[in-house]
């Protein structure tokens, strides 16, 4: 208003320093809007400009006819019709929609001033101060009253249009602004010069309506054209009327401000209601694309979720069973698939699963922020259903290595008895074969007094022999009663064998008995034998049980696993070379008996017979003694590449150790460093963002050493590496703590983003953001993200929210913790105070905002067409509503109508599509 004043005034020959010092208002107008001070003292030399008043003349009466022809009426002469009053008072109550008092019908002087003081008046109560009087309009005074009008014109055409909380001349060229920015060769900076070349005029009808007029064939050096093509199109489709003449803005050096903001503000009135179609089209997008991209997160929600259920179903039986088919390689492929599905299968299952926690949190952040109803997965589906499911698996997981390895080194056992057990039985029944026929025979009495001697001999020396095979029975039934214990699948047919070697190894005591009685009765009749053949059987049988003895010894498998054991086995074979001498020795000793024998026949000239004590052959020993000498250094080379493979086992050892140290340690500071980031957020939350991101992508780019670690502990695992006592580390824990540090990582960044979008969507600053953190984590003294419902409160209370220490205090509390623990679970997440806290700060959309937004669109109907839809929203929003909107049942039956309301009601959970 008060430009207007100072305008109006020049016109009256007010100066403009006088008008300046009497108006407070227009110096801080003045300060506002800087570029105008020049126009206007240029305006003070050119103000009596014949020209301006013509254009203002022109242009306040076709403005006044657009209002007065609504009524039927119209002016000519704008100084002559307006000084009965009676046209001015009917323009102001077109113009005001009020009805204003009764004119006076007389055609008397004072008639016309009374009915001009009326519309003065009415003016007045509006807030406008006015310099003219109602005799100069009476008096048909020109000026005055263009400066009338000027004045209804800013008070009922102008003054309304608010941009960005300027005033109206501001705001009205702001809007011009913004609208004209995207095209060439216009610049709007003033309401005179800026038109001049009807570009801006383009400009504007283009923005709003581009079928009107092709732009881009427009040029700047023809003026006229664009000021005609844009005044026409103006007059015939936005039903504006001619308010300017093209010459006059082209002949003009600077045409008149007022005549130009009075035309183009009614450019703005005639695109208000597009302005707020669209408005209310860009609220209903924003509405709709929450809803879509939520439902496509329940989507995908839901097949992750099956997926993942799918899995852990198929898996759990496999995991359960307990069942083996009780051999070596059978076992060790189980096994091997067992390891393949800890280290590649279940890992990418565990990030899905906390992919799907996440998203579940973000999908219902995003519901809770947008005052949509929580996501409910189907039956079955929850996260309570896929943590339990998950628990199932890792309970059916659990013991299952250990069950497999306990059941390899069964097997691995078994294997090794069964062939120790084979191999002592075939050494006895090869000594034992005809021993019962033996004693049962009946030579006793055809024998003569030497051989039956002999025979008693014979049999002293077998009883020593039978003395010495005990301890190898005992051997194999003990074996036998082992695989009874370890529960080998064959235990019937090792029992038969036993239990057959048992009873003859029974009959053969009792036979020997019987045979040493007779022989006994008999040795009375019988001469000495040959000494020298009696000591050679009875060094030679337990010789030759020691010889059986050491070959079985030094033929033995061996089942070890450290190095310590393979060092006792050398040191204990270093003993047994040692005492080799003294084997070398005896076996000369025994051969040296024969020899002598030998020697007397030769020396008495008969014949040697056989030796009638043992069966015994000097042949038998010393092939047996070369066979051990032969035996034992390959032994030694047998315990050397034993002892070299666990040194390499013992290598592989300290290299998956060194490694496990390295990369253990660094995991744990990871860790460490979350805990940290995650309760302490340093700058702002999109570089706490880059923060975590950036530790997320060190953590992914560290993955080849994890990689490595697997390498060599595939190699552990190959050689049969069960326990490695140079690191604490297992390649389980390993695992275990990396899964969890991505877990950990990838939630947190997904929580960063949903308080970045909490701060978007919300409206809360980032200062409140950190406060809450802060005041949550000051009370958080475990640091497990929870509150108790006594540390809740008090954080509340530190964050500023009024909570009293009485009984209606306490009734406030128990509402609060009902809204943010709905599970009554006893602790309140970090989640769940932000998002309440958030609430409590912030002012949300709401279903009466997105029904007004479809009501602006259906231009105040109570029902929107499928017509309407497709042409003020983007084509796949339109078609989502069109699918999901009910038909309009209203009092008016109107084919293709839409119910937006209870659409609307729908999408807050107010109501069921």
């Amino acid at each position: 208003m008060s430009a207007y004043h100072y305008e109006s005034n020049e016109h009256n020959g007010i100066s403009s320093k006088q008008q300046r010092a009497g108006s407070g208002g227009y110096s801080q107008q003045n300060s506002v809007d800087e570029y105008m001070v020049p126009e206007e003292e240029w305006e003070r030399e050119a103000v009596l400009d014949p020209a301006w008043e013509r254009q203002q003349k022109k242009t306040f009466t076709a403005w006044c006819n657009s209002h007065l022809r609504k009524v039927g009426t119209s002016i000519e002469n704008i100084e002559e019709d307006f000084q009965n009053g009676l046209k001015l008072m009917l323009l102001l109550e077109v113009i005001s929609n009020e009805q204003l008092p009764k004119p006076d019908r007389g055609r008397m002087r004072f008639h016309k001033i009374a009915n001009v003081n009326k519309a003065l008046d009415f003016i007045a109560s509006k807030g406008v101060k006015l310099m003219v009087g109602a005799e100069e309009i009476v008096d048909g005074n020109l000026k005055m009253t263009l400066g009338m009008i000027w004045t209804i014109i800013l008070r009922f055409a102008i003054q309304d249009i608010s941009v960005e909380e300027m005033s109206a001349k501001e705001g009205l060229l702001l809007w011009c602004q913004r609208k004209t920015s995207p095209y060439k060769n216009v610049n709007v900076q003033n309401f005179h010069t800026s038109f001049k070349d009807g570009l801006a005029f383009c400009a504007l009808i283009h923005r709003h309506r581009p079928d009107l007029l092709d732009y881009n064939k427009l040029t700047k050096d023809d003026p006229l054209t664009n000021l005609n093509l844009a005044f026409d199109i103006a007059e015939k489709h936005l039903d504006i009327p001619k308010m300017l003449d093209a010459e006059d803005m082209v002949d003009t050096i600077r045409p008149d401000e007022k005549s130009v903001m009075t035309y183009v503000s009614a450019y703005y009135h005639a695109f208000a209601g597009v302005y707020k179609a669209e408005q209310a089209a860009s609220r209903i997008c924003k509405v709709l694309s929450i809803n879509q991209e939520n439902e496509q997160m329940m989507v995908e929600y839901e097949g992750l979720a099956s997926d993942l259920l799918e899995w852990i179903k198929e898996k759990r039986p496999w995991l359960e069973n307990r069942a083996t088919d009780n051999t070596l390689d059978g076992t060790q492929a189980k096994l091997g698939d067992f390891r393949d599905y800890c280290r590649s299968q279940k890992p990418p299952k565990l990030s899905q699963k906390a992919k799907l926690e996440t998203d579940f949190n973000t999908l219902q952040t995003r519901l809770r922020l947008s005052n949509r109803p929580a996501f409910t997965p189907t039956e079955g589906k929850l996260i309570a259903d896929i943590v339990e499911a998950w628990k199932g698996l890792e309970l059916a997981e659990k013991g299952f290595e250990d069950w497999l390895l306990r059941e390899l080194r069964r097997l691995e056992r078994l294997d090794h008895l069964v062939k120790k057990f084979q191999h002592k039985c075939d050494i006895h029944e090869e000594w034992s074969n005809g021993k019962i026929d033996l004693l049962q025979s009946t030579d006793l009495k055809q024998c003569s007094l030497n051989d039956l001697r002999a025979l008693s001999r014979r049999h002293l020396a077998f009883e020593s022999d039978l003395a010495a095979h005990q301890d190898r029975v005992e051997q194999i039934a003990a074996i036998a009663q082992e695989l009874n214990v370890l529960g080998y699948e064959q235990i019937t047919n090792v029992n038969q064998r036993c239990q057959k070697l048992c009873n003859e190894w029974d009959e053969l005591g009792d036979l020997t008995q019987k045979r040493r009685l007779a022989l006994t009765e008999a040795e009375k009749i019988v001469e000495l034998i040959d000494s020298l053949f009696l000591e050679y059987a009875k060094k030679a049988a337990p010789y030759l049980n020691w010889l059986d003895g050491a070959r079985e010894d030094l033929i033995d498998m061996f089942f070890i696993h450290t190095l310590d054991e393979i060092c006792g086995l050398i040191e204990a074979h270093n003993q047994f070379k040692a005492t080799l001498g003294e084997a070398d020795a005896e076996y000369k000793n025994i051969i040296r008996l024969v020899e002598d024998a030998q020697q007397k026949c030769r020396d008495n000239n008969l014949d040697l017979s056989p030796n009638p004590y043992t069966n015994i052959q000097p042949d038998e020993i010393t092939s047996k003694w070369n066979e051990v000498q032969t035996l034992v250094p390959q032994r030694d080379q047998d315990l050397q590449s034993e002892y070299a493979k666990q040194q390499q086992n013992e290598r592989f050892r300290i290299q998956f150790a060194q490694k496990a140290n390295v990369v253990g340690p660094w995991i744990e500071r990871q860790h460490e460093q979350l805990q940290q980031l995650t309760f302490q957020v340093v700058g702002t939350l999109e570089q706490h963002q880059k923060k975590l991101e950036t530790m997320e992508l060190n953590v992914t780019q560290y993955r080849p050493h994890i990689d490595e670690l697997e390498k060599y502990n595939q190699q552990i695992q190959e050689c049969m590496i069960f326990e490695n006592r140079h690191t604490p580390y297992t390649m389980e824990v390993v695992r275990v703590a990396w899964e969890q540090l991505h877990t950990q990582l990838t939630r947190q960044i997904a929580e960063i983003k949903n308080q970045i979008y909490t701060l978007e969507k919300k409206g809360i600053s980032e200062e409140q953001m950190n406060e809450f953190r802060a005041a949550f984590a000051h009370f958080d003294k475990s640091r497990s993200r929870r509150l108790d419902p006594k540390e809740f409160r008090s954080c509340l209370i530190a964050c500023g929210y009024n909570i009293r220490e009485d009984r209606q205090g306490d009734a406030d509390f128990q509402r609060i913790m009902a809204n943010v623990d709905p599970t009554h679970t006893g602790f309140v997440t970090f989640e769940s105070f932000l998002d309440f806290m958030t609430r409590e700060c912030s002012e949300e959309d709401s279903v009466d905002q997105l029904t007004l937004a479809f009501k602006t669109l259906s231009a105040d109907k109570p029902y929107i067409t499928a017509e309407e839809l497709k042409r003020e929203l983007p084509a796949n929003q339109a078609e989502w509503c069109i699918q999901r909107m009910k038909p309009y049942t209203g009092v008016e039956d109107v084919p293709g109508a839409y119910d937006y309301k209870t659409f609307s009601s729908a999408l807050y959970g107010e109501s069921d599509l």
